[in-house]
């Protein structure tokens, strides 16, 4: 198994978890430190014991140390720039989500990854749940039948003061790609088609909208329907949303805490008006890892595999076209194909 040569871009806090999954990894090395505060990279080399140089600049970096691999652990508007520098420099990356800024830049970087035949994974972490996994397999198996409906409620009142709560469109942006992602995950399809609603509610502490109400048509002709809100206070659904998905069979329910359960209709229910039902066993139990580190450990299956990794910025970019065909949408008032 080959030695993956590693350099961290983005020293913030965030970088700790990257770098604390690859003390953990024996054939991964970290190799430098890039950031364009120097002194960041220089107090995370010295945080962390780390004896690798730091760089300011990404492509001498790349030049210097022979990486192979970048983690880009920046700002969303930097990642067009570190990941289009680290691919034509023939490293492969692994990044936070999301992929960049718009829809334009992020189908420049699919691009860029094709040209290069390098390849570029970002990071979803809230797929690699156990509860996440178990739901997508519930589905997924047949036995609440095809699907017709899925519907994710979020409803949670951060105070985080700083930039989430100055920008235009903070939970569409910062947040729902979470939810959306778990829907297509779920449904096993895309969406291809939104009608959103966003608006900021009374009493709210964010200058943008707070708020908002999806109604996504999916290519295996289901509805996703979102409704969100990040100041709302009192009754708090988990981080993960309260997911129902309806069947043809029955219905799988998850609240965002506990094991997915799931009810179908009985065999003896005929011609009742309201159909007796029985739950269903879920035995099904995710081996992996939880979180970062089991989208981390993905990220490397697909590499050293040779294959596109389930995040893989060919599927991840749909994640994207979810959030901005939504604030398209909530900005025209009218429903947007997603294409």
């Amino acid at each position: 198994m080959s030695l993956h040569k590693i350099i961290v871009v983005g020293c913030g806090d965030m970088a700790n978890i990257w770098l604390d999954y690859v003390q953990q990894r024996k054939n991964a090395k970290i190799v430098a430190l890039v950031d364009l505060n120097e002194g960041a990279a220089i107090r995370k080399k010295e945080q962390r014991n780390l004896e690798v140089p730091v760089y300011t600049d990404l492509k001498t970096a790349i030049l210097q140390t022979q990486a192979t691999l970048v983690f880009d652990v920046t700002i969303p508007a930097a990642h067009k720039t570190v990941v289009s520098t680290a691919l034509t420099n023939g490293c492969d990356v692994f990044g936070e989500k999301p992929m960049a800024e718009n829809i334009q830049d992020a189908e420049e970087l699919i691009k860029i990854a094709e040209a290069t035949g390098q390849t570029y994974t970002v990071m979803q972490n809230r797929r690699y749940l156990k509860q996440i996994r178990q739901l997508h397999h519930l589905v997924q198996n047949g036995k609440i039948g095809d699907i017709k409906e899925l519907h994710a409620d979020f409803f949670l009142g951060p105070h985080f003061g700083g930039f989430r709560e100055q920008m235009e469109s903070p939970l569409i942006i910062d947040m729902a790609i979470h939810t959306f992602d778990q829907a297509r995950f779920i449904a096993g399809c895309n969406p291809s088609s939104v009608y959103c609603y966003e608006f900021n509610p009374k009493g709210s502490w964010y200058d943008g909208n707070a708020s908002a109400i999806c109604i996504y048509e999916m290519e295996n002709g289901s509805v996703f329907s979102y409704r969100g809100s990040w100041c709302a206070e009192g009754f708090p659904t988990s981080w993960e949303s309260e997911w129902r998905v309806i069947g043809t069979k029955g219905t799988a329910k998850w609240d965002g805490f506990n094991t997915p359960s799931s009810e179908i209709v009985a065999e003896v229910s005929s011609g009742e008006f309201i159909k007796t039902t029985k739950q269903m066993s879920n035995d099904f139990q995710w081996q992996g890892r939880e979180g970062h580190f089991g989208c981390l450990d993905e990220m490397f299956a697909g590499l050293e595999e040779n294959r596109r990794a389930e995040t893989d910025c060919h599927d991840n970019i749909n994640s994207m076209k979810m959030v901005f065909a939504a604030l398209e949408s909530a900005k025209t008032g009218k429903k947007v194909e997603i294409i």
